[in-house]
C-alpha cells in the first residue's frame, strides 16, 4: 500500500511522455535513438515533476520524527526560569500512506537527474548538430557535430576552468570528487534558473491574458487573421529559398552525370527532396555550362537543403493548422446566430464513430457557442490566482520571519495538522503550472522560429530534441526555485532544516558566494519587473517601433495585416470548396459509369454467349479504369489547389476507395 502512490506516479508519468510524443512525432519516421531520446528526456522531467511532491511529503514526516513536532496540545510544566512544552500522545507523527523507504529517493533522484543532465549537455546538443550535419559519412558528420558544439561546448569550459581557478586559490576550499559534481550541478542549475525568470516573466502575465483574449470570439478570430498574414510571408521566404536551392541543384545535377565520383552525393541531396519538388526539380532545364562542384560546396549545399525543408515543412504544418483554426473560429461565429442550434461545418471532416455519438452537432454548438467562453473566464481567475502567487512568493521567499510566501505558508499550515495529500496536490498543482507556463513560451519566441511542436505526428526531429533539451534544463531548476518557495532549501532561508533528498543530490553552491547568497536569492525578484513590462507590452511595443510587426491594437500597420489575413483565407477557402466541387463531380460521374456498367454487365449474362463474352472480357479493365480516371483527379487537385485543399477529402476517397475498389471475382469465365 505504501508504494501504490509512488508506482501510480511513476506510471502516469510515463504514459503522459509516451502520449504526448505520439501526439507531436512519428514514431515510424523519426529515427529510432531521436525517439528514445527525447521519450527518456521528456519522462525524466515528468517523473520530477510529480515525485518531487511525494518527496517534499516524505521530508515533512522525517523532520517531525526527528523531534520537530508541531506542539497542539501539550502539558507544560516550570523549570524556574520558564517551562518546557512537552508533546502529548496525541502529537506524535503521523506517517503518511504514501511514505516510501528512505533508500528509493536519493537512489531515484541520481538515475533521474545525471541522465537528464547527460542528455541535455552532451548527447542531445550532439545529435542536434548531426542531424543538420550536411557530410556524407558517419564519420563527416561526427566531426561536423564537435566542431559546431566546439564554441558551445568551449565557453562552457572556460567558464568551469574559471570557477576551478578560483575555488583552488580560495583558502580553505579543496576539491573532491562531491564538491566538483556540486559545482557542475550547481552551475547547470543556475543556468536554468536565468532562462526560467526570464520565460516566467511573461508567462505568468502572458497565459492569463490568452485565456482571457480566447474567450472573446471576435479577438481571436482578428488576431488568427494577424498571424495568418506574418506566416504568409515566413511561408514565401521558406519558398524562395528552396526554389534557390533547386536551382543549384539543377545546376550540379546537370554537371554531375552517373559516372561522376560526387554522383552518390549529390543522388543523396536529391533523395531528402519530396515527391513534389522532386519532380519540379525534374522538369527544370538544365543550365549551358554547368560548373562541376567539389566535395565542400556538396557538403555545404546539403546542410542549406536540410534546414531549408525544415523551415518549409514548419511553415507549411503552421499554415495548414492555422487555417483549421481559422475556419473553426469562422464557424463557430455563423453558428451563435443559428436558431437550430446545431453546430454545422463548413467543410465536412470524418470523425471517429465514439465522437459522433458522445459529441453530437447539439452538444458541440452549447460547448463551442455558449459554454467554452465561461469556461475560459473561470480559468483566465485561477490562473491570475496562481500568477499573483508565484510572483508574491518569488519576491519574498528569502523573508523566514515573518513567513510572507505564500506557498511556505500554505505547506507550514499542512505541517501542522499532517495535511500530507494538501501538501502533494498544492506541490504538484503548482510545479505543474510553473512547468506549463515556463516550456508553452519557449517555442512562440521569435528568435527560434526553427523549432515548433505540430500535432498530428508532423514534428521534425530538431524540434523534437531541442524540446527534449529544454525540459532537462528548465524542469531541475524550477523544481530547485519551488522548494526555496516552500523554505525547504536551508541555503536560500539561512536556517537549518532538514532538506529533501532532492536538494541533497543537487547539492549547494557553497563555494561561490556570490551565487548561493546574491544571485539565487535576488535575482527572481526581476520576475515582477518582466511581469510589469509584459502586462503594459513594452517588449511588443519596442519591436513594432524597430519594424517589427505586432499585434498592438488599432495600430494602422496592424489593421492592415489583418485585412491581408482575411483576404488570404477567403483565397484559401474559395480553393477548397473548387477542390471539394471538382471531387465530388468526378466522384458522381465514377458512380454514374459504374451503375451504368454494372446495368450492361447484367443485361449481358441474360444475352447471347458473343455478348457474355465479350462483356466479361471487358470487365477486368472496369475496375481498373476506374482506379486511373478517379485517382488523378485527386493528384490533379493537388497539383492545382495544394495539399492544404485536401485533409478530409483524402480521408473520404480511402474510405470510398476501400469499399468500391475490389478486385474481379474468382472463375471469371467459367459460365463461358
Amino acid at each position: 500500500m505504501a508504494y501504490t502512490l509512488f508506482v501510480v506516479e511513476i506510471i502516469s508519468a510515463f504514459i503522459l511522455a509516451a502520449t504526448l510524443l505520439y501526439r507531436y512525432g512519428d514514431c515510424y519516421r523519426n529515427h529510432i535513438l531521436v525517439t528514445v531520446s527525447v521519450l527518456i528526456a521528456w519522462y525524466f522531467s515528468f517523473v520530477i515533476m510529480f515525485i518531487l511532491p511525494l518527496d517534499i511529503s516524505s521530508t515533512v514526516y522525517r523532520q517531525c520524527d526527528n523531534g520537530t513536532h508541531p506542539v497542539t496540545a501539550a502539558t507544560v510544566t516550570g523549570t524556574g526560569n520558564g517551562s518546557i512544552s512537552t508533546p502529548t500522545p496525541d502529537t506524535q507523527c503521523q506517517k503518511p500512506w504514501s511514505y516510501v523507504p528512505d533508500i528509493v529517493f536519493p537512489n531515484l533522484w541520481r538515475v533521474v537527474y545525471w541522465t537528464s543532465q547527460c542528455l541535455t549537455w552532451l548527447i542531445m546538443p550532439m545529435m542536434q548538430s548531426y542531424s543538420k550535419a550536411g557530410d556524407f559519412t558517419v564519420k563527416g558528420k561526427l566531426k561536423s557535430a564537435l566542431v559546431d558544439n566546439a564554441i558551445y561546448y568551449g565557453s562552457y569550459l572556460f567558464i568551469c576552468g574559471i570557477l576551478l581557478i578560483y575555488i583552488a586559490l580560495k583558502p580553505g576550499v579543496y576539491l573532491d570528487g562531491p564538491k566538483i559534481k556540486a559545482i557542475a550541478s550547481s552551475a547547470s542549475n543556475t543556468w536554468g534558473l536565468f532562462l526560467l525568470i526570464l520565460l516566467l516573466g511573461y508567462s505568468l502575465v502572458e497565459v492569463p491574458r490568452n485565456l482571457w483574449n480566447n474567450s472573446k470570439k471576435n479577438y481571436t478570430l482578428t488576431y488568427s487573421y494577424f498571424k495568418v498574414a506574418k506566416l504568409s510571408t515566413d511561408k514565401c521566404e521558406a519558398e524562395e529559398t528552396v526554389d534557390d536551392i533547386l536551382e543549384c541543384l539543377n545546376s550540379v545535377t546537370a554537371a554531375v552525370g552517373p559516372g561522376h565520383p560526387l554522383h552518390s552525393h549529390v543522388e543523396t541531396i536529391v533523395q531528402k527532396l519530396p515527391i513534389q519538388l522532386r519532380d519540379k526539380l525534374n522538369s527544370r532545364s538544365p543550365p549551358e555550362r554547368p560548373t562541376p562542384p567539389s566535395l565542400k560546396s556538396l557538403v555545404n549545399l546539403h546542410k542549406k537543403t536540410i534546414k531549408a525543408l525544415h523551415v518549409l515543412q514548419r511553415t507549411e504544418t503552421q499554415w495548414g493548422l492555422m487555417m483549421e483554426r481559422i475556419f473553426h473560429l469562422e464557424d463557430v461565429a455563423s453558428n451563435s446566430r443559428s436558431p437550430d442550434r446545431r453546430f454545422q461545418h463548413t467543410f465536412h471532416t470524418p470523425r471517429p464513430r465514439l465522437q459522433r455519438i458522445f459529441y453530437p452537432p447539439i452538444i458541440e454548438w452549447y460547448w463551442e457557442c455558449f459554454l467554452r467562453q465561461y469556461f475560459l473566464k473561470a480559468m483566465f481567475v485561477v490562473t491570475c490566482i496562481l500568477s499573483a502567487a508565484v510572483v508574491w512568493s518569488e519576491l519574498t521567499f528569502f523573508c523566514k520571519k515573518p513567513v510572507l510566501s505564500i506557498f511556505a505558508n500554505i505547506v507550514l499550515a499542512a505541517k501542522s495538522t499532517y495535511n500530507y495529500a494538501c501538501i502533494v496536490s498544492i506541490s504538484t498543482l503548482v510545479i505543474g503550472y510553473m512547468f506549463y507556463c515556463a516550456y508553452s513560451t519557449v517555442l512562440k519566441i521569435r528568435l527560434l522560429n526553427l523549432y515548433y511542436l505540430a500535432p498530428h505526428h508532423q514534428t521534425n526531429e530538431y524540434s523534437l530534441i531541442f524540446s527534449g533539451m529544454m525540459v532537462c534544463r528548465l524542469t531541475p531548476a524550477m523544481c530547485l526555485n519551488f522548494l526555496s518557495l516552500v523554505h525547504m532549501d536551508s541555503h536560500v532561508i539561512k536556517e537549518r532544516v532538514m532538506e529533501t533528498y532532492y536538494t541533497q543530490i543537487m547539492g549547494h553552491m557553497d563555494v561561490l558566494g556570490i551565487i548561493a547568497e546574491g544571485f539565487n536569492i535576488y535575482f527572481p525578484m526581476l520576475v515582477v519587473l518582466l511581469c510589469l513590462a509584459t502586462y503594459l507590452s513594452l517588449g511588443s511595443r519596442l519591436l513594432s517601433l524597430c519594424g517589427f510587426q505586432q499585434f498592438v491594437g488599432d495600430d494602422e500597420l496592424t489593421t492592415d495585416l489583418v485585412d491581408e489575413g482575411r483576404e488570404f483565407v477567403k483565397r484559401e477557402k474559395r480553393k477548397r470548396q473548387r477542390a471539394e466541387e471538382s471531387l465530388a463531380r468526378r466522384r458522381d460521374y465514377s458512380e454514374r459509369f459504374t451503375n451504368r456498367r454494372d446495368e450492361e454487365h447484367d443485361n449481358a449474362r441474360t444475352g447471347l454467349l458473343n455478348d457474355v463474352d465479350s462483356d466479361y472480357y471487358v470487365s477486368p479493365d472496369r475496375h481498373s479504369y476506374q482506379r486511373d480516371t478517379f485517382r488523378p483527379g485527386v493528384e490533379d487537385i493537388e497539383q492545382r489547389f495544394g495539399e492544404s485543399a485536401l485533409p478530409s477529402i483524402r480521408t473520404e476517397y480511402d474510405g470510398r476507395r476501400r469499399d468500391k475498389m475490389t478486385m474481379p471475382p474468382k472463375g471469371l469465365f467459367d459460365d463461358v
